[in-house]
């Protein structure tokens, strides 16, 4: 198509698999130039438009941390379906500009030291000896990233699909707050990231990390972000420890029956979670066995929030963390992950709910978790559309509804409220509103697996920075790079006081071919195109506005000459200063009529005498008394009758004997005056234009009377 694309690729290498993500978007150079085009504010202080396909995408399991003892075998036995897969897509000359990140999370965190680094180094060597992708930095592009940063990306990403930084103010949630919560649960820890209300922000500044990016008139964005991540309190971590207490409860020697209030009714697994498939080996190890009482399961999970945990600084949510102070009347948070397959996975997959309400979402948990396993396993042989992991969902659904409904309500704190239920206290705009009413982003919470059709994943707001940090800035300097780092005092407002932290973007920019940069604007040679915004809004304001004028007017023309009495009224008043002008040696002087007369002619007619030419002819000088559009043209065909029989005498002379003479004796006629009447038929008979077949363009009329031409400057309505 023409189009000049970027491309990147990210591995996301969770504890239970690997998933490959493909974006793409615009080369900044051309994503300007059509934010130019259309002119607007928005369009030019917008980021970068990611692109993601389905197809794009592909999950392998195990997860890359099984590979921790034997590194080596991590790039031909895990890594290279997805470099294949990847190669499908992307075109063979994008390769070498494609960047490649394989970015780690929970599962290698839980590794020793010593193994994470032989496996990045491993990964980033296969990488670079196997495939042409860009990789100049391993540090950089191979790590294991914290679970801060996993936050805030998430965080990206979901204000990025959202709108709350290209449209903030359609987003605003009250108080001058127009971004939104991200909640993010995996298998092994679970984040929270979320911009503090003002008061929040100014009072635990130190806590915050500063992030930076640059929108496509190169501005830079800041916003002041809280992360912060728990690991050890994913789905499956908090799971082991659950069983862990119940070994300590209960014993577990190889004979010990473990009742467990998390698990459906009858439903009997090993400690592991395996499931015991007959009496023979329940009796060989421990057993756990279902009880499915959903209220006990609660009880005994709210212990493994840490709430007991000493707290230096109030408020603290799980494990004594301290958070600033959720003001829940604007923080609005989406959660992603187990939040959303957990909510709608086992209990809404079949209920096309879109909000989540924690009375409807209790109760459906209640209904399933009390039934007995073998109805549950009935259910799911039953189906026609079978999932390989449908029965291990429905095994740990139970725990997984008790652990998510603690975290959320009695952890982080959100409002035990549905969308009936909405706090009047809350203050959000109309746009706001508008644009979110369908979704329920103005729920303290909501549950979310894709966003205009985009999977929310931390992945997109790692790609969101790295093109952000592909458009150049306006000063022409890196002064204010593009990243994150400590919320230090005067970092925003200082050049060159960049924290001791500070993580970049891990893109370059150069500059747009043609530009040269002075002062805080950048300019180009081509005065059309320029990257400071109020310059590229006025040139884009002014084409546009001048395009609509000159439209409007061609519109304007062709309606007003729509009725050929208005065409030769025009041509009349013209041709008659054409021809005045030529007695005074004015426009087109010479006897010619000079090139303004063949211009007149060119536009109204042919060179040859027409009979517009005609009636401009009659005395010249009267015209400016005598309009053409004054002659009474309402007679109906009986006047036409009378007109054509000539039964008037009255001679021509007297009746155009000059200006004077018509001024005398036009208005003292009556409409209904027999002499008047033929004055006024001859008068139309003197304008008719000449027959057929010396070219005029007359016609015979409808009625049996002798033939005569109609006027042309009569109008649309006279002509029946």
């Amino acid at each position: 198509m023409g189009k000049k694309w970027r491309y990147g690729v990210i591995l996301d290498a969770g504890s239970s698999g690997t998933r490959l993500h493909i974006y793409r978007w615009q080369d900044p150079e051309k994503a300007l130039k059509e934010a130019l085009k259309k002119g607007t504010t928005e369009a030019l202080a917008s980021l970068p438009k990611i692109m993601t396909e389905k197809k794009w995408t592909k999950k392998i399991r195990p997860g890359v941390s099984t590979f921790g003892e034997k590194a080596s075998a991590v790039g031909p036995d895990h890594l290279q379906s997805l470099v294949d897969h990847a190669l499908q897509y992307i075109p063979p000359e994008k390769i070498k500009d494609t960047p490649i990140f394989l970015m780690a999370t929970a599962g290698m965190r839980l590794l020793p030291q010593v193994q994470q680094t032989a496996l990045t180094h491993e990964i980033c060597s296969y990488l670079r000896k196997n495939t042409d992708f860009s990789l100049p930095d391993c540090d950089l592009h191979i790590q294991v990233i914290k679970g801060e940063t996993e936050g805030l990306y998430g965080w990206i990403a979901s204000n990025y699909l959202l709108g709350g930084f290209d449209n903030p103010s359609r987003h605003q949630h009250g108080k001058g707050h127009h971004t939104y919560g991200f909640l993010d649960m995996g298998g092994a820890s679970a984040q929270i990231a979320f911009a503090p209300n003002s008061t929040e922000a100014e009072k635990h500044a130190n806590d915050l990390k500063l992030l930076r990016l640059r929108t496509l008139n190169g501005s830079p964005i800041e916003y002041n972000v809280f992360t912060t991540t728990w690991l050890g309190f994913g789905v499956n971590q908090a799971r082991e420890s659950y069983v862990e207490n119940l070994e300590e409860l209960y014993g577990a020697d190889a004979s010990a029956e473990l009742p467990d209030p998390c698990l459906p009714k009858g439903l009997r697994t090993t400690l592991d979670g395996t499931l015991m498939q007959d009496a023979k080996s329940a009796k060989s190890k421990p057993t756990i066995i279902g009880t499915g009482a959903f209220d006990e399961c609660l009880k005994q999970t709210y212990p493994l929030l840490g709430k007991d945990k000493p707290c230096d600084d109030k408020p603290c949510l799980i494990n004594g963390q301290h958070v600033p102070a959720i003001d829940f009347d604007v923080n609005h948070f989406i959660g992603v992950s187990e939040y959303w397959h957990t909510t709608h996975g086992v209990f809404g997959e079949n209920s096309g709910d879109k909000a989540y309400d924690f009375a409807t979402y209790q109760k459906r948990v209640k209904d399933f978790c009390g039934q007995d396993w073998t109805a549950i396993k009935s259910q799911i042989d039953g189906r026609k559309a079978k999932n390989q992991y449908a029965v291990k969902d429905a095994q740990e659904a139970c725990f997984k509804a008790s652990w998510l409904i603690n975290v959320l309500h009695d952890g982080i704190g959100v409002p035990r409220l549905g969308m009936e239920n909405m706090p009047p206290k809350v203050n959000v705009s109309k746009g706001a509103l508008e644009n979110a009413k369908d979704k329920g982003f103005l729920e303290p919470f909501q549950p979310v697996d894709k966003i205009e059709g985009i999977e929310v994943s931390w992945t997109l707001g790692k790609m969101v920075l790295y093109a952000s940090g592909q458009i150049p800035p306006q000063s022409g300097d890196d002064s204010l790079p593009v990243g994150f780092g400590s919320n230090l005092v005067g970092v925003s407002s200082s050049k060159h006081n960049i924290p001791p932290d500070f993580q970049f973007a891990g893109s370059s920019w150069k500059p747009f071919a043609g530009h040269h940069y002075k002062g805080n604007a950048t300019e180009h040679e081509d005065d059309d195109w320029n990257l400071d915004a109020d310059e590229l809004l006025k040139k884009g304001a002014s084409s546009s506005t001048g395009f609509f004028v000159f439209l409007g007017l061609v519109i304007l023309l062709m309606y007003w000459f729509r009725k050929r009495d208005r065409r030769a009224r025009l041509y009349t008043r013209v041709n008659s200063f054409v021809k005045r002008s030529k007695r005074q040696g004015g426009v087109g002087g010479g006897k010619s009529g000079g090139p303004f007369s063949n211009f007149t002619s060119k536009i109204f007619g042919s060179g040859r005498q027409s009979a517009y030419e005609r009636v401009a002819a009659m005395e010249e000088g009267a015209a400016d008394q005598f309009e053409l559009g004054d002659v009474d043209s309402s007679l109906d065909d009986s006047d036409s009758s009378d007109a054509a029989s000539g039964s008037s005498g009255i001679s021509s002379s007297s009746r155009f004997g000059g200006a004077g003479a018509r001024q005398q004796s036009l208005p003292s006629l009556s409409a209904l005056d027999r002499s008047g009447l033929v004055v006024r038929t001859e008068s139309r008979e003197r304008l008719m234009l000449p027959p057929f077949s010396q070219g005029g363009v007359g016609r015979r009329s409808r009625a049996g009377s002798p033939t005569r031409m109609k006027s042309p400057l009569m109008s649309p309505l006279d002509e029946r």
